[in-house]
């Protein structure tokens, strides 16, 4: 059966990974997590075998699945020690001795070669409790994507079995930090969501400050400051490597974050004491001014469906969140309360607005309704900032650094706030930002 490519990797690392076919999904399967912010949670126990075929990737790949599952706090892979057979992936499992082992689900698999080294991986996810297949999936491409061909697993079982959107697909490009704090060297980098294949996009020459992924493009906005000079917005394609700076009359642009169609940036142009919120075309550079108060407004950041923008002023005394239309009008307040708050991200969802906020020397991340009502805390502490959204509007990452010479490192919180996870750097990292789910198309 022909197949159809799915992403193309930058570089030397491109290759083509295919999504083939679906096998079987019976209709009555019973397997599912309800995941709320109220009630009692337990993460479902599931077991991920050894995918057989190759001996070198099957392990891998199925290590993959269960490393993604277990980080995303929903599930209990059950250990390979408590495994009641070794399933064969054609054949049904025994059921009753996976549910005496207390498993709910069960993923199976297989990856192969063909002659000219190309993969085919294949996967089933079993209703122990029900006694059924729920899904079936194969993938082909070549043996570098192999990880990926994990991930992609990954969020179909995630999907399946949550009903929410997937999110193991995915980059996070951040801040990079290494050195002592007086000279700390701050570097572009990116990789996957679990920390794996590192990439660094700038040499550290000039000091990278808030990246901030496009929704619909491979490109990253972010500021770079040359030691000596104002910083200066930047925009990067990860596919071509081409880059650009952004011309702006300003004394300085901050805080530049990309439209959902990835057509425009919205940014905060400083001009003595105050600063606007400006948004450019980047086809023609063009630029509009749409606030234009005797204030410092800042960290804008677009509705999913680019009809609202919310942002950070001082314009009421302290730095709190509002927002207004794309065009500038009718801005409100959305924050109250004790402390200021500051940095929000609009979730993927439309459903949250996540923010920062500070309070008797404690950092928060919090998120609240578009209409600044229901916030919750996510996590607290010193000294939490940054939040950026996974794609499924379901998990926040962002940064805490405990002060003194050490630095930053990147966490994941869900939005009930039971979950919380590290997310592995090669050093010190600060300003997270997630991408969309890469496409399955390229």
């Amino acid at each position: 059966m022909p197949s159809r490519p799915l992403v193309r990797w930058p570089h030397a690392l491109a290759a083509l990974l295919c999504l083939l076919v679906v096998l079987v999904r019976p209709a009555e399967a019973q397997l599912n997590l309800r995941v709320g912010p109220g009630g009692a949670f337990q993460p479902m126990p599931i077991a991920v075998a050894d995918f057989s075929g190759d001996p070198s990737l099957g392990p891998l790949v199925s290590g993959i699945v269960a490393s993604n599952l277990r980080r995303s706090g929903y599930f209990v892979p059950l250990d390979r020690a408590q495994f009641p057979e070794t399933p064969n992936f054609d054949a049904a499992p025994r059921f009753s001795a996976w549910k005496e082992a207390g498993v709910q689900g069960l993923v199976t698999g297989r990856v192969t070669r063909d002659g000219s080294g190309r993969l085919k991986t294949e996967f089933r996810l079993w209703d122990v409790l029900a006694g059924q297949q729920m899904i079936g999936q194969q993938y082909a491409g070549d043996a570098a994507n192999g990880r990926r061909m994990g991930h992609l697993i990954s969020d179909a079982v995630y999907t399946k079995i949550t009903g929410i959107g997937g999110f193991f697909d995915t980059r996070i490009a951040f801040v990079d930090e290494s050195g002592s704090k007086e000279r700390r060297r701050k570097r572009l980098a990116i990789m996957d969501q679990d920390g794996a294949n590192v990439r660094y996009l700038t040499s550290g020459e000039a000091a990278v400050v808030a990246p901030r992924y496009s929704p619909a493009t491979q490109d990253i906005t972010y500021m770079a400051q040359t030691t000596g000079q104002q910083p200066r917005v930047q925009v990067i394609n990860l596919e071509t490597g081409a880059r650009q700076v952004i011309p702006t009359n300003a004394e300085m642009s901050t805080s530049p974050r990309f439209s959902p169609d990835g057509r425009r940036l919205v940014m905060s142009d400083q001009e003595g004491g105050n600063a606007s919120i400006y948004i450019m075309d980047l086809g023609s550079k063009a630029q509009t001014r749409i606030t234009n108060a005797n204030a410092i407004d800042t960290s804008p950041s677009f509705s999913p469906d680019g009809r609202e923008i919310v942002f950070e002023s001082d314009r009421g005394g302290q730095q709190q969140i509002y927002v207004m239309g794309a065009d500038g009008g009718n801005p409100r307040r959305l924050s109250f309360g004790e402390g200021s708050a500051s940095q929000p991200a609009w979730s993927p969802r439309g459903d949250y607005i996540a923010f920062t906020r500070q309070r008797k020397g404690s950092f928060a991340i919090c998120i609240m309704k578009p209409d600044g009502s229901g916030e919750r805390v996510l996590t607290e502490g010193f000294h939490n900032e940054g939040p950026t959204w996974a794609p499924n509007g379901q998990y926040v990452m962002f940064f805490r650094d405990p002060g003194g010479q050490a630095g930053g490192k990147l966490y994941m919180v869900d939005v009930t706030g039971r979950v919380e996870q590290p997310v592995p750097t090669p050093s010190y990292a600060s300003d997270p930002t997630w991408s969309p789910l890469l496409d399955p198309q390229r």
